[in-house]
């Protein structure tokens, strides 16, 4: 006798006798082990009539189709869905007049049906059909990010700004379709809403920064969903976080000044060096502001030590007055182009009276210290009273955005 739960797959072969058909699969709770295509007829005495959905030969069909097999005049004994020796898992009614698939079907396979029949004198009848999936021109994965840098690490714990980010491993066309698949659940509940920052990149983010201990859930149900040009979801993924305490620095180059708030509190006021002002022209012919770009940063990585070189932009010539090239300590990276919180001991003087820096906030060795074993990824450094704002690009630049305009 067959489990009431599931099937356990054997192979079988094929005998006259059947009739098969194809037929539509229901919705809703009542129609869960309806038998498609038999509703209204009945078989002739003794004839054991079958039928598979999707139907024998059936081309194309969408791997979230599911696999049904009803039956009429007989019982069920054994149903297998099987492609390159990987079974399909399924359910079999109660009455065991039905069968139904609970495991996933793939793109671009060809799955065979074999169905095993007792008629009401106890005699074995088989069928055997097939039919094939259809192959997407292209499969896009999913990855979640806390910067374009670094992962978002699963169960991790970060800052208030650290908004939801999805990368797209093929660009999206059908992005609103995508949204109904991407799911964000938060505790306590808060509203946010998703913006795609290019075809690759989607960010969901609240109103205001997040509530410190909200935990956040991220599912993405993107398997068989059309992306546009022919690209469909790949494997679904989620993961989740937390947001740790509040941390908040306002750097403000009119006072020199970078006040520190932890969970609403200042706890520091920091005198600080920021960007000198003025450009200089890239290897590439391209500008190069020397001002700290003023809105919210988000901090994305912490690095005892990182090399700064004005080489990175083109600027080779040590006799320029623009080159440096050093290895700089105590480094929390705020930006894409190379702006940090960190350690410079060789400017203390002029912290909190002038701006001399390339661009970077330069801090004193107390503070730089403080700051690096305070700070973590997703806090927020608020950048104010520079000509040059931030890009949305430029890192985490999310809050950027006015949340009329998200």
């Amino acid at each position: 006798m067959i489990s009431r739960r599931k099937l356990i797959a054997t192979g079988v072969g094929v005998t006259a006798g059947l009739v098969t058909a194809g037929c539509s699969r229901g919705s809703g709770s009542d129609a869960a082990w309806a038998q498609p295509g038999l509703a209204g007829a009945s078989a002739p005495a003794g004839e054991v009539r079958v039928t598979v959905t999707p139907a024998a030969d059936a081309t194309k069909v969408s791997p979230l189709e599911r696999v049904v097999v009803a039956v009429e005049g007989g019982t069920l004994k054994d149903v297998s869905v099987v492609t390159g020796g990987k079974t399909v898992a399924g359910e079999v009614s109660g009455d065991d007049q039905a069968w139904r698939s609970t495991g996933k079907l793939a793109y671009g396979k060809t799955y065979t049906v074999t169905v095993s029949v007792a008629d009401s004198a106890g005699a074995l009848t088989h069928h055997t059909s097939s039919f094939s999936t259809f192959k997407p021109s292209g499969v896009a994965s999913v990855t979640f990010q806390a910067s374009a840098l670094t992962a978002l690490r699963t169960g991790g714990t970060y800052g208030v700004g650290q908004p939801v980010m999805v990368n797209f491993s093929r660009p999206v066309k059908n992005r609103a379709e995508a949204e109904k698949a991407m799911l964000v659940e938060t505790t306590p509940a808060v509203e946010g809403r998703w913006r795609w920052i290019d075809g690759h990149n989607a960010h969901w983010r609240p109103a205001k920064y997040w509530t410190p201990g909200t935990k956040i859930s991220v599912k993405i149900n993107l398997f068989g969903q059309s992306l546009g040009n022919g690209v469909y979801g790949g494997v679904n993924a989620s993961t989740n976080f937390t947001i740790g305490p509040s941390r908040i620095a306002i750097a403000d180059a009119s006072t020199h000044r970078m006040k520190v708030y932890l969970d609403g509190k200042m706890v520091r006021d920091i005198p600080i060096s920021m960007g000198k002002g003025g450009t200089a022209v890239g290897a590439n012919g391209e500008v190069i502001s020397y001002w700290t770009a003023s809105g919210p940063h988000v901090v994305m990585t912490r690095e005892p030590s990182h090399r700064m070189t004005s080489a990175s932009y083109g600027i080779v010539d040590p006799k320029d007055p623009n080159y440096y090239d050093e290895v700089i300590k105590l480094c929390l990276r705020i930006s894409y182009s190379g702006e940090f919180v960190h350690l410079a001991d060789w400017n203390i003087d002029v912290q909190g009276s002038q701006n001399t820096s390339h661009g970077c906030i330069n801090v004193g060795p107390a503070d730089a210290q403080w700051f690096y074993d305070t700070f973590r990824p997703g806090d927020v450094v608020d950048v104010r009273n520079t000509p040059r704002p931030m890009a949305l690009t430029d890192g985490v630049g999310d809050w950027t955005v006015p949340w009329d305009k998200w």
